[in-house]
């Protein structure tokens, strides 16, 4: 999962049309999307700790970064930074997923009663083609496909209730949420449970 860094002088990449596309990203919060998107797929186990030099090699990039990116992922409570002994990745319990689901239930419960009461047709459309989507890796067994799919209606739905301190309290929450529902769905029970519910979501809108 190779990082693109921040665009210097004279090296700048071009798209196919020959646009210059300059990534304003810096490049600490590059290596964190790369590191969080390992963490939430499963890559490391909880309590494992994070292979810091063959992580930089691999995404190309130097310690310092990486140690930059290592905070940010500390501050979501994804890793936990001890002095001397380096990160580890946060374990995932029964209690803390128990706590943070209540919350974020009540959270999304709000989102997809509002997004009910303001949502469009053309919304609505693609929700349900998200759905569809969700449901044919669900049969053929693409966990990482289903698991975007189901992600990307979760996202879609507080959207749609377009109310922007409910999104900034669910954002707050959702990158741990999905290492939860990440695990879930990797069992076929879980993926069940998921696909009922969501079924009964996209009728209900």
């Amino acid at each position: 999962m190779p990082v693109t860094k921040t665009p210097t002088p004279g090296r700048h990449k071009l798209s196919r049309r020959g646009k210059l596309i300059i990534n304003r990203q810096p490049l600490h919060m590059q290596v964190a999307d790369s590191i969080r998107a390992m963490i939430v797929a499963g890559r490391f186990a909880g309590g494992e700790k994070v292979p810091g030099n063959e992580l930089a090699d691999e995404l190309g990039v130097s310690l310092t970064p990486l140690r930059e990116a290592l905070k940010v992922l500390a501050g979501e409570h994804l890793i936990e930074l001890t002095p001397n002994r380096g990160a580890r990745v946060t374990p995932v319990t029964i209690d803390e997923t128990r706590h943070l689901f209540e919350v974020l239930a009540g959270l999304e419960a709000l989102a997809a009663e509002l997004a009910a009461a303001r949502i469009t047709p053309t919304q609505l459309r693609r929700i349900s083609q998200n759905h569809e989507e969700m449901r044919r890796h669900f049969e053929t067994g693409d966990r990482a496909k289903y698991f975007d799919a189901n992600r990307r209606i979760h996202d879609l739905v507080v959207e749609y209730a377009e109310n922007p301190i409910l999104s900034q309290l669910r954002s707050q929450l959702s990158v741990r949420a999905e290492r939860a529902r990440f695990l879930s769905v990797a069992v076929g029970t879980g993926r069940g449970l998921a696909m009922s519910d969501h079924e009964l979501l996209v009728e209900a809108l």
